[in-house]
């Protein structure tokens, strides 16, 4: 349970970082949802850019089976190594967007 908390802070450490980094373009806003009780976490991009309307969730992960799925990265960086350099084990982290079986190929957890 302890691990669980402390991988519960270290994602909104992480959303609430890239929250910061708000778009120079458009009139866009972003927000942080955290679902502690499902243990559901997203950084959500909504406003419009022109007459372009932008709506979504630019990070998604979620705790299941007491390990981190990261469901949606939209970032350059990669939030999953990010998670890493704070501690989580890649065998803790499931990368969740990519196919099962190139997950085998992969340092991190197949689910």
């Amino acid at each position: 349970m302890e691990r669980l908390n402390q991988y519960r802070q270290w994602i909104q450490q992480v959303l609430d970082r890239h929250k910061q980094f708000v778009p120079s373009y458009g009139e866009i806003e972003q927000f942080t949802v955290f679902d502690h009780d499902d243990d559901h976490y997203l950084l959500v991009t909504v406003g419009w850019s022109g007459d372009r309307r932008v709506c979504g969730s630019l990070i998604h992960i979620d705790i299941k089976g007491e390990k981190i799925w990261i469901q949606h990265d939209g970032t350059e960086v990669g939030v999953a190594d990010e998670l890493v350099e704070l501690g989580v084990p890649k065998s803790e982290i499931v990368i969740g967007y990519h196919d099962p079986n190139a997950r085998k190929l992969t340092e991190f957890a197949v689910g």
